[in-house]
C-alpha cells in the first residue's frame, strides 16, 4: 500500500482532533479513532520529525509482559497481547497486513534476598487473580528448565510464559500509521508551537509554519516531551526524558534454548534478541537530560552491564558487542504509570504520557482508551481511570512496584 509524502500544509483549519506527536502512542490513537464506527471526525496528525529517528519508539526494545502489581497495568498487557496475536483481523482482515508473532518466551525477575521474593509472590497473586500464567520458580526448578544460570544467591524466580516476551512492534507502528492515513487521518509534517485556550477550553493550535487550526480536542502524545506539550495550553505534567541504554551482542557460545527477559538484582536485563541477544540498564544516576541528549556511555558496558550478565550466564563471558544506543524513557516522575484522560478543568485536551518504558506494550489499550474518551467520554472495554490525571492534581501515586 503505497503512501503519499507527508505535507507541512494541513488541508483543513479546523479538526475534530489534533494529535501532538505521531509516534507509538499518537499512532495508535489514531487509528483507534478512525476504525471507531461510532466517530466520523476528521483527524489531524502533527508530526515534528517524520524520520521518527530521535523518539522512544525507535529505541524501544519492543517487549511485553503481564508481570505487575497493579491489576489495571496486568490487564492493560493482556490485551495487548491478545491484539497482537489478532493483529490483521484487528486491521480489517487486509492479507496486506502482516501476522506479528509474540516470542513467548517470558519475563524472569530473579530474587536475591526474602524481601523482593515476598513482593514477587504477591505480585503473582494479583497476576493470577487476572488469569495471569505467572509462576513463582525455585532455584532448582529454575535450574532444571534454564541450566545456563549461575542462581548462586537466588532465591526464587518469577516467569511466566504465556503471552509475555517480545514482538515486532515497529511493523505494527507503521502498519497503524498507513491504515489511520487510509482511513482518512491526516498527518502533517510539521511541529506544535502553541496551544491556545479559551478559559476551560482548548480552542485552537498554532504550527511552527505560522497555521493556527481549530481543534475540538488536542491529544498530547508527544512522549519526552509531554510537559513541553502541556505546558503550551498551560498545564502541568510530570513527565520528564530519561536515557536508557541497549546493547546487542553476539556470544562467543549460544545457549541451546531461548533466553527470556531476566531482570538479573544488579538491574540489568538481558534476554534472547534472534540469533544475537539483548541487554540493558537504567544508569546509576538518573537525572533527567535533554531532548537531543543520546550520549552512550561506553563505561556503562564495561563497568555494570557486561560483568552483571557474565556472572548470571556464565556462557557470555565471551561476547563481543554489535550494536548499543541510548533512547529516552518519557519518565513519570510521581508514579512510573501511564497518565491518560482529560485533565478535569480543561476537559478537551487529553493525556497519554508518562509510560516510563511500557509505552509499546501498552500501545494498544491506550490507543483504544483515547478514542473512547473522546467518542463517548469515558472508557468503556477497560476502564483506565486509575490512570487518569486526578491522581497527578492530588499528587497520590499510584503504586507500581514492578518497574524496571
Amino acid at each position: 500500500m503505497a503512501l503519499t509524502p507527508l505535507s507541512s500544509e494541513p488541508r483543513h483549519a479546523s479538526y475534530d482532533v489534533i494529535i501532538v506527536g505521531g509516534a507509538m502512542i499518537g499512532s495508535s490513537s489514531a487509528w483507534w479513532l478512525s476504525a471507531n464506527p461510532d466517530f466520523n471526525g476528521r483527524v489531524l496528525v502533527v508530526e515534528k520529525d517524520p524520520s521518527y529517528q530521535w523518539c522512544s519508539t525507535a529505541h524501544t526494545n519492543s517487549c511485553i509482559r503481564q508481570q505487575f502489581s497493579n491489576e489495571t497495568n496486568v490487564r492493560i498487557s493482556q490485551f495487548g497481547a491478545e491484539f497482537i496475536k489478532s493483529f490483521r483481523e484487528r486491521l480489517g482482515g487486509d492479507p496486506e497486513v502482516p501476522h506479528i508473532v509474540l516470542q513467548s518466551y517470558g519475563y524472569m525477575y530473579l530474587a536475591d534476598n526474602e524481601a523482593f521474593a515476598a513482593m514477587l509472590r504477591a505480585n503473582q497473586t494479583t497476576q493470577a487473580a487476572c488469569g495471569g500464567a505467572t509462576r513463582i520458580m525455585t532455584p532448582d526448578e529454575i535450574a532444571a528448565a534454564y541450566p545456563f544460570y549461575n542462581l548462586d544467591g537466588i532465591v526464587c524466580g518469577s516467569h511466566n510464559p504465556v503471552d509475555e516476551g517480545y514482538f515486532d512492534g515497529a511493523t505494527m507502528f507503521d502498519w497503524w500509521r498507513r491504515k489511520a492515513r487510509q482511513n482518512g487521518v491526516e498527518y502533517l509534517a510539521n511541529e506544535v508551537t502553541g496551544i491556545n485556550r479559551h478559559g476551560d477550553r482548548v480552542a485552537s493550535v498554532t504550527l511552527r509554519s505560522g497555521e493556527i487550526i481549530a481543534a475540538g480536542h488536542v491529544v498530547n502524545a508527544s512522549g519526552p516531551r509531554a510537559a513541553v506539550t502541556a505546558r503550551m495550553a498551560g498545564l502541568y505534567i510530570p513527565v520528564e526524558p530519561r536515557r536508557r541504554y541497549t546493547f546487542i551482542f553476539d556470544a562467543q557460545k549460544p545457549l541451546d534454548r531461548d533466553l527470556p527477559l531476566t531482570i538479573d538484582p544488579s538491574g540489568v536485563h538481558v534476554r534472547t534478541d534472534g540469533r544475537y541477544y539483548l541487554c540493558g540498564c537504567r544508569p546509576d544516576e538518573d537525572p533527567a537530560v535533554d531532548f537531543d541528549d543520546f550520549y552512550l556511555d561506553d563505561s556503562i558496558w564495561e563497568e555494570k552491564v557486561w560483568p552483571a550478565i557474565a556472572h548470571r550466564v556464565p556462557a557470555f563471558e565471551a561476547v563481543k558487542v554489535t550494536n548499543a544506543w541510548a533512547g529516552h524513557y518519557a519518565y513519570n516522575v510521581l508514579d512510573h504509570n501511564a497518565i491518560i484522560g482529560p485533565h478535569p478543568e480543561v476537559a478537551n485536551f487529553v493525556f497519554v504520557n508518562g509510560f516510563s518504558g511500557h509505552g509499546f506494550q501498552q500501545s494498544p489499550a491506550m490507543g483504544r482508551g483515547v478514542s473512547e474518551i473522546i467518542a463517548y467520554g469515558e472508557f468503556r472495554e477497560l476502564d483506565l481511570t486509575p490512570l487518569g490525571y486526578e491522581r497527578v492534581m492530588r499528587n497520590e501515586p499510584l503504586l507500581e512496584n514492578a518497574v524496571i
